[in-house]
């Protein structure tokens, strides 16, 4: 088995919440030893020009970034992409955020059931939400709200005129697994 295949498969998956040498040591089934070599061999073979990846460690975990010389063309397809229409996913992301900031986008994650990954680097790149800080959790995630450009596109003069969000309440008693909507027998 080739682990150096593994490890770029490993850092592939875990995307931007990287990993730490002790996780890749246990799914390895390797020496933390081993695995800096591993590492080690992978960070050199990344420094070929004809790789568009580096390996760099962020507090302890190990992330896949871009390289930094390619920026300029990966500038150049978020501009193309980039519309005035917002998808339903960023409007999503954006009302959870609005309504539950200061947010990580685990939170967000969790609450809309898929990763925000994606939807929320274009939110920031069209400057409709922003990094504010660090959450106290486990890791410091960080923290996002809406921002100023959030309001003028909405029309809104502040948060406080957001539409505010019914929320139903559920009667104890009430049978979770009846509806009223199920056919009559």
């Amino acid at each position: 088995m080739n682990l150096k295949a593994v490890l770029e498969g490993l850092l592939f998956v875990v995307g931007d919440e990287g990993i730490t040498k002790e996780k890749l040591c246990n799914i390895l089934g390797i020496s933390s030893e081993d695995v800096q070599r591993l590492i080690n061999e992978y960070c050199n073979d990344l420094k070929s020009d004809d790789r568009g990846f580096m390996l760099e460690e962020f507090n302890d975990n190990y992330k896949l970034v871009t390289k930094k010389e390619h920026y300029s063309y990966y500038k150049n397809l978020v501009n193309e992409e980039m519309s005035d229409t917002l998808s339903p996913a960023a409007l999503e992301t954006l009302a959870i955020i609005a309504y539950n900031q200061p947010i990580t986008r685990v939170m967000v994650d969790e609450i809309r059931g898929v990763s925000s990954v994606y939807v929320m680097r274009r939110l920031m790149l069209k400057n409709l939400i922003k990094e504010v800080g660090k959450s106290e959790l486990p890791g410091k995630p960080n923290l996002y709200c809406v921002t100023n450009q959030f309001l003028d596109y909405f029309g809104l003069n502040s948060l406080d005129d957001l539409p505010k969000i019914k929320e139903e309440k559920i009667d104890d008693n009430q049978d979770l697994f009846t509806s009223k909507y199920m056919e009559d027998k």
